[in-house]
């Protein structure tokens, strides 16, 4: 059996309703007596298809539909998550105060050797790594917040208690690969393709006071943007 006889048996396998783990690559080998080397390219082919994906240390899963999230208004991963049916976590992995980089100060309206406090969190989907988030707030704001709060709360719940009404927020969002340790504290590996959003949050003077990256694992999301309806060519308004 070749490798694309066993993607087409395992893309059956899949179509049939196959979900959750697959078995080792050992035991597909054995029972499709193929190498590990055949194995593996299958693997690889369905998991550029989008139908498979591995999780380092714990093997390759059927894919599974991605969490869509809204782009017309300002949603949290917790909510995006809930909408969907999978139960969110949250663990944050640093949590202290450093000079900010170049970038982070600008955005921020901050002088090159201010301070900001910088939290990193990752967010599962049902005990699964969902997301790897990166915050940036000024020390004035920062200074209020301890790592317990940003344990159980948002940023867009906790920024009220201290005064701050957000307003706008404005996000960019580009492609990129994992880092290594990225790929290590979402489950994927190094050199996978990541879904990258950089939003700015300000309050409602204009004030910039949030900074925030999430980075997805491309499989795991999708943005969707909905428009209205277009107008028939040449209709008239009136």
């Amino acid at each position: 059996m070749r490798y694309l006889d066993l993607a087409e048996a395992l893309r059956s396998d899949i179509a049939d309703g196959a979900t959750g783990a697959l078995p080792s690559e050992a035991e597909l080998g054995e029972h499709h007596h193929v190498s590990r080397v055949t194995v593996r390219r299958a693997l690889e082919l369905l998991r550029d298809e989008g139908l498979v994906m591995s999780r380092r240390g714990a093997g390759w899963f059927v894919a599974t539909d991605p969490v869509r999230q809204p782009l017309g208004r300002v949603t949290t991963i917790e909510s995006a998550l809930e909408a969907a049916g999978a139960t969110p976590e949250r663990r944050v992995l640093e949590f202290g105060f450093e000079p900010a980089a170049p970038d982070i100060a600008k955005v921020l309206d901050l002088a090159a050797d201010a301070e900001v406090l910088r939290v990193l969190r990752l967010n599962l989907a049902d005990n699964e790594p969902f997301a790897l988030v990166t915050v940036w707030l000024p020390a004035t704001l920062g200074k209020h917040v301890s790592r317990a709060d940003v344990e159980r709360a948002t940023f867009y719940d906790l920024l009220p208690l201290h005064g701050v009404e957000a307003g706008r927020v404005v996000q960019t969002i580009t492609a990129t690969t994992a880092a290594r340790d990225e790929a290590r504290r979402l489950g994927g590996h190094e050199g996978d393709p990541l879904l990258a959003c950089r939003r700015v949050t300000y309050d409602r003077n204009g004030a910039a006071v949030m900074v925030s990256e999430h980075r997805y694992p491309a499989q795991s999301t999708a943005l969707e943007v909905e428009f209205p309806a277009p107008h028939p060519s040449g209709a008239r308004h009136g």
